[in-house]
């Protein structure tokens, strides 16, 4: 029942954190907006039926049914055909694009268009001057990035905290277990049998706690040392120096000859003509390292939220090929690629088992939540940034290409072409918004049949 409790306390914590950056992303494009003075009907956090609205001054401030997504509505996000028309109130959210447009499916090419452009105009009446469109290139980018950069900020606070508050896990020279026998790299066990050998670590005495202080006479500052020492010593006898209970003991172990996986630069098995691993001949004690959390300092968040960003950004610009590979292993039944894209309902069930993971200590567990929330806003700022309507990078991609073409325009004095007729992006931006519906349809069902799991 615990189990059940903290498993369900961590897809609660997630769904809270989610909203939140939800929330704090629409809060991103809503500031800046009104400090421009654009016309704001609404600021929701979800989409689907109401659950919850108060308007305050102009705006009506409200929770939706369904915690995925969240929009600002923003009067004038699309300009008139000609001067004099009416622009369209629109919102920040992809998913409210959905739900605006489901309800008439059939609407295809002018008449979508006009209809849009026809839409509420939540109060601009009295005139345009309020209106999205109307304002300066570099305005309307600082409001469609204040949501995304919102997200960066998040994600830096998150991993913020982690790194410098909690620490990162790091191999220290502490024993962290110790094996009871040597099996062959090759086996699939996991369980000793009275035929295999014992491991020389047991067998000499080294137990889980012993923090190695030097090998065969050398003093060793990090695990990597201590185990290049044993690899060159097989079959020979050779002094360990731990520190147990505050006291130094010397111990003599004698490393096993074995065979290991020969790997290059890259980290990858080296394999040979036949395509088999190559194995290398080492010694071997049967000592794997404990971890610690060590705190970094203040400097080194950014360049690790720089490399998470890599990662995520490799994720995104192989999603197609990453998505078609999800769709073979979860309709054939083979295991799942651990680093491809996870819905949400995969990151619950994360979220749920690093809450219930009673292996660990609950600073771990606290630590990789809040990763994960760190993580989870990186992705939500790149995915952002791809320049596709109706993301906030295809707005901000808008507003270039109007201030490159009134460039032109002026540098050849030619007449002002106006602003970019986004309105006729409308039929393009809806596939967009269902190819996304699908997509993230597809991951939650992925997620249900053939889920990730850290367990």
């Amino acid at each position: 029942m615990e189990t059940i409790l903290l498993y369900a306390l961590g897809v609660l914590i997630l769904l809270v954190g989610l909203m939140l950056s939800i929330g704090l992303h629409e809060v991103g494009h809503l500031v800046p907006a009104k400090k421009f003075g654009v016309k704001v009907g609404q600021y929701m956090i979800g989409f689907g039926p109401t659950l919850w609205s108060k308007r305050f001054g102009e705006t009506e401030y409200g929770v939706k049914a369904i915690p995925l997504g969240g929009y600002i509505s923003m009067a004038g996000m699309f300009p008139p055909a000609k001067p004099g028309g009416r622009a369209r109130t629109a919102s920040t959210g992809f998913f409210d694009t959905v739900m605006q447009e489901a309800d008439a499916p059939a609407r295809r090419g002018s008449t979508m268009i006009s209809e849009a452009r026809e839409a509420s105009l939540d109060g601009l009446e009295d005139g345009h001057h309020r209106a999205f469109y109307k304002l300066a290139t570099w305005k309307r980018i600082i409001i469609m990035l204040g949501g995304p950069a919102m997200n960066l900020l998040l994600a830096i606070l998150f991993f913020g905290i982690v790194y410098s508050g909690f620490g990162v896990p790091q191999v220290s020279t502490t024993v962290g277990s110790v094996s009871a026998c040597v099996l062959p790299i090759t086996s699939e066990r996991q369980e000793c049998l009275d035929t295999d050998p014992a491991a020389p670590g047991a067998a000499a005495g080294l137990l889980p706690g012993d923090e190695i202080v030097e090998v065969d006479g050398v003093a060793v500052a990090d695990w990597t040392e201590a185990t290049e020492i044993i690899r060159a010593h097989p079959d020979q006898t050779i002094s360990f120096v731990v520190l147990r209970d505050s006291a130094e003991t010397e111990l003599s172990v004698t490393p096993i000859l074995t065979e290991r996986y020969t790997f290059d630069d890259a980290g990858e098995v080296v394999l040979d003509a036949s395509g088999d691993p190559v194995l290398e001949p080492v010694g071997f004690v049967g000592i794997s390292p404990a971890y610690e959390r060590v705190t970094e300092p203040v400097t080194a968040v950014i360049p690790a939220v720089w490399d998470r960003a890599v990662a995520v950004g490799e994720v995104i610009i192989t999603l197609p090929g990453r998505l078609y590979e999800l769709a073979v292993s979860t309709f054939s039944g083979t295991e799942r690629d651990p680093n491809g894209p996870v819905g949400i309902v995969g990151v619950g069930r994360i979220a749920g088992e690093i809450a219930s993971l009673d292996t660990i200590p609950v600073v771990d567990r606290a630590a990789g939540m809040i990763e994960l929330l760190g993580g989870l806003n990186l992705a939500l700022f790149l995915f952002n940034l791809i320049p596709l309507m109706p993301l906030d990078g295809g707005h901000v991609a808008g507003a270039i290409v109007e201030s490159i073409r009134r460039g032109f325009a002026k540098l050849f004095g030619r007449p002002d072409p106006g602003p970019v007729d986004t309105a006729k992006l409308i039929p393009v931006t809806l596939t967009i918004t269902t190819v996304l519906a699908l997509m993230s349809v597809f991951l939650i069902f992925a997620d249900i049949v053939n889920p990730v799991s850290i367990l």
